[in-house]
C-alpha cells in the first residue's frame, strides 16, 4: 500500500482508539478493534491476577483504559438489537475490573463479552483457508525476528531498550490466554502503548493467519498432538486456558500442538474461491467507506491469493468459464481503480460473485479428483514447457546445422543454470522469504517482457544470417570469440527460467489441491508430459536437420519472432494481474496460448512487438539490397 494510505490507516486506527465516531467504526472495524482490546485485556488481567499485583500499577491503569475504549467503541457501532446489552456488559466489566475481585471471574466475563460481540456483529474468528505455519516461518523471519529473536525469546537486536520489551513468545502462561484469532488480530492492528506495529498494510489476511499459527508453535510441543482432534473453528477461537479448564492437561497439550500445526492443510478449490469471495466483500465494504486504495488492494489480493491458484485446474474443465470469471474480477477491480459509483461497482461485484460460485461448482469438493489432477499436471507442464522447448530446439538445431556443435555447450549451461535458479527461487520462497501473488506476477511479467526482447533479437539475427556468406562472416567475427555464445546462453536461461517459474507456482498449488490421494496422479501427469516434451524436441531437431540452411533459418526466425509477440502479451497480462496498471477491455477475441487477450494494453504491447519485427526485417531487407549490387 502506498505511503499516503498507510498514514491514513494509522490515523484512523488511532482515532478509533480515542472515539467512536470514525468511519472505520461505521464499517464494523470498531467491533474488530473492541474484540482485540478484550482479548488482550483478558491475557493481561490474568497475568496481573496470577502475580497478585496491586490495583495502582501502570499495567492496571492501561487495562482500565482499554476497557474504557471498548465501551466507547461499542457505543459507536451501527445499531443492532444487542448493542445496548453489549454496552451495559462493558460497563459491568469495567466496574468489576476496578474492584478487588477474583481475577478469573473478570477474565471469564471479558471472554463472554467478546463472544457476544462476535455473534452480534457477525465477526468471523476462523480462517477460510487452514493456516500453514511453513508459510508463516519466512514471514516471521522478515517481520518479527528482529525484535522477538529467531527462537521467539524476545531477544532480537531491535528489541534492546524497548519499553515495554518484546514479549517472550515461548511463554505458555501468557499465550495460553490468547486465541489464534487474537494473534491474527494483533498482527493486523498492532498493540497500543508498545512498539508492536500493525501489519495490515503489509500482510494480507491469509499471511497473517499463517504467521499466527507459526507464532503459536513457540509455546507448543509438536509431539503432543495426541489422538483427540479439534476442528479449525475451535483452534482459532478458543484459548489453551479454556481447553485446560474444561478438558484437562492432556487435551490442552494436544490443542497447543494442533493450533501450531493444523492436522490437515486444506487448500482445495472451494476454500480458495471462498477466500476470493470473502476478500471481495471486504473490498466493497472499504469502497463504500471511501477507502479506495484499501478496496483496490483487497481486490488484487482476492485474485492473486485465491482465484489465480485454481485458474489452471478450471481452465482444463471449462476454459470459457475461467475466462469469464477472470474478466469479471478484473472489471470490478478496474471500477474501483476508476472510482466509479458504488452502485456500479456493487453490480460488477455481483457478476463476479456469481461467476465464482459457478467456478466452485465446476471444480467441486474440497480437493481435485485423480483424473483432474492427472490432466492438470499433464497440461501445465506441456503448456509451459512447449515454449521453452521451441526456443531451445531452434537454437540447438541452428548450431548443429551450421557446424557449430561446440557452441551447444553454452546453451546447455544456460538452461542448466535456469533450472538451478528456478529451484533456488522455490527454496527461497518456501523457506526464506514469502513471495506473494503480486511479487510472483511482477517477476513473471518482467521476465516475459525481457524474454520477448531476447527472442525477437535472435529471430532477426537469424534472418540476417540466413545466407551462407553472411553466416560464415559471423562465424569468423563473433561466435568463435564467445560473444555469440553468451547471447545464446542468456536466451536459453531466460526462456527456461520464465517457464520454470510458472511451473513451480502451478505445481505447488496443484499439489496442495490434489491432497495425498491425488499426489500419484500429479506425478504421473508430470511424467507423461516430460516424455511428450522430449519426443517433441526430438521431432523438431530431427526434422530441422533435413531443411536447407536458408529455409531452416527463415522458419526459425519466423517462429522466434512469433514467440516474441506471444511473450509480450503474456508479460503485460501478468503485470495487470499484479496490479501494476489497470485493464481496458476491447471487442476482440482471446487466445491464451498465443498471448492474445481482449485488452487494449496487452494488444498494444503485441502490436509494438509486431511493429518492431516489421521495422527490423525492413532494415534487414534494405541492407540486403545494398549488398546485392556490390556482389
Amino acid at each position: 500500500m502506498p505511503l499516503p494510505s498507510r498514514f491514513i490507516a494509522g490515523l484512523l486506527l488511532s482515532w478509533l482508539a480515542l472515539c467512536s465516531a470514525s468511519l472505520r467504526a461505521e464499517t464494523l472495524d470498531g467491533a474488530v478493534q473492541a474484540l482485540h482490546l478484550l482479548d488482550y485485556f483478558s491475557a493481561d488481567y490474568s497475568a496481573s491476577a496470577a502475580t497478585a499485583q496491586v490495583r495502582d500499577t501502570e499495567r492496571d491503569r492501561q487495562q482500565l483504559q482499554s476497557l474504557n475504549q471498548v465501551q466507547e467503541l461499542l457505543g459507536g457501532l451501527p445499531a443492532r438489537p444487542q448493542q445496548a446489552a453489549l454496552v451495559q456488559s462493558a460497563a459491568a466489566l469495567l466496574a468489576a475490573a476496578q474492584q478487588p475481585a477474583e481475577g478469573l471471574s473478570v477474565v471469564r466475563q471479558a471472554r463472554h463479552l467478546g463472544a457476544q460481540l462476535a455473534a452480534a456483529y457477525e465477526i468471523s474468528q476462523a480462517p477460510l483457508i487452514t493456516p500453514d505455519p511453513s508459510r508463516g516461518a519466512p514471514l516471521y523471519a522478515q517481520h518479527c525476528a528482529v525484535c522477538h529473536g529467531d527462537a521467539g525469546a524476545g531477544d532480537g537486536p531491535a528489541g534492546v531498550g524497548l519499553e515495554p520489551p518484546p514479549g517472550d513468545l515461548r511463554d505458555p502462561a501468557r499465550f495460553d490466554q490468547l486465541s489464534l484469532y487474537a494473534l491474527f488480530n494483533t498482527l493486523g492492528l498492532g498493540i497500543d502503548g508498545s512498539d508492536m506495529p500493525a501489519f495490515a498494510d503489509q500482510l494480507d489476511e491469509r499471511q497473517r493467519w499463517d504467521l499466527a499459527s507459526y507464532i503459536a508453535s513457540f509455546s507448543a510441543a509438536p509431539a503432543s498432538a495426541g489422538s483427540q482432534r479439534f476442528d479449525l473453528a475451535e483452534l482459532a477461537r478458543q484459548t489453551p486456558a479454556e481447553i485446560a479448564a474444561s478438558q484437562g492437561a492432556e487435551a490442552v497439550a494436544a490443542f497447543r500442538a494442533q493450533r501450531a500445526q493444523p492436522p490437515v492443510v486444506q487448500r482445495g478449490p472451494r476454500q480458495l474461491l471462498d477466500y476470493t469471495a470473502s476478500t471481495l466483500d471486504k473490498s466493497l465494504a472499504a469502497y463504500r467507506a471511501g477507502d479506495h486504495e484499501q478496496a483496490y488492494d483487497l481486490s488484487v489480493a482476492a485474485y492473486l491469493e485465491g482465484f489465480e491458484l485454481v485458474e489452471s485446474s478450471l481452465d482444463n474443465l471449462d476454459a470459457a468459464l475461467r475466462m469469464e470469471t477472470e474478466k469479471s474480477l478484473m472489471a470490478y477491480r478496474q471500477a474501483v481503480q476508476d472510482a466509479r459509483p458504488v452502485d456500479e461497482a456493487a453490480q460488477l461485484l455481483d457478476v463476479a460473485q456469481s461467476k465464482l460460485k459457478a467456478s466452485a461448482e465446476a471444480l467441486g469438493g474440497e480437493g481435485l479428483s485423480q483424473s483432474l489432477s492427472f490432466v492438470s499436471s499433464l497440461l501445465i507442464l506441456l503448456r509451459e514447457g512447449l515454449e521453452a522447448i521451441l526456443v531451445l530446439a531452434a537454437i540447438l538445431a541452428f548450431l548443429r546445422n551450421t557446424g557449430q556443435q561446440a557452441a551447444t555447450r553454452s546453451v546447455h549451461i544456460g538452461w542448466g543454470l535456469a533450472m538451478l535458479a528456478g529451484l533456488a527461487t522455490w527454496a527461497v520462497a518456501a523457506y526464506l522469504i514469502d513471495v506473494g501473488g503480486a511479487q510472483r506476477e511482477l517477476m513473471e511479467g518482467c521476465t516475459a517482457l525481457f524474454a520477448s526482447v531476447m527472442v525477437l533479437w535472435l529471430g532477426v539475427w537469424m534472418h540476417d544470417r540466413r545466407h551462407a556468406a553472411a553466416w560464415q562472416d559471423y562465424i569468423k567475427s563473433s561466435l568463435v570469440g564467445g560473444g555469440g555464445r553468451f547471447g545464446f546462453a542468456a536466451l536459453a536461461f531466460f526462456s527456461v527460467y520464465r517457464e520454470l517459474f510458472e511451473v513451480i507456482l502451478f505445481y505447488e498449488t496443484l499439489w496442495l489441491q490434489a491432497g495425498p490421494v491425488g499426489h500419484g496422479a500429479v506425478i504421473a501427469g508430470a511424467g507423461v508430459a516430460v516424455v511428450l516434451l522430449i519426443g517433441l524436441a526430438w521431432i523438431i531437431l530431427r526434422g530441422s536437420a533435413r531443411l536447407p540452411l536458408g529455409l531452416f533459418f527463415g522458419i526459425n526466425a519466423a517462429l522466434l519472432c512469433a514467440l516474441s509477440v506471444v511473450f509480450a502479451g503474456h508479460g503485460v497480462k501478468a503485470l495487470q494481474e499484479a496490479g501494476v496498471f489497470g485493464t481496458h477491455p476491447v471487442a476482440f477475441f482471446d487466445f491464451d496460448w498465443l498471448g492474445i487477450h481482449a485488452d487494449a494494453y496487452s494488444l498494444a504491447a503485441q502490436a509494438l512487438a509486431l511493429l518492431a519485427v516489421v521495422v527490423l526485417y525492413g532494415r534487414s531487407k534494405l541492407a540486403e539490397r545494398k549488398r546485392v549490387p556490390a556482389v
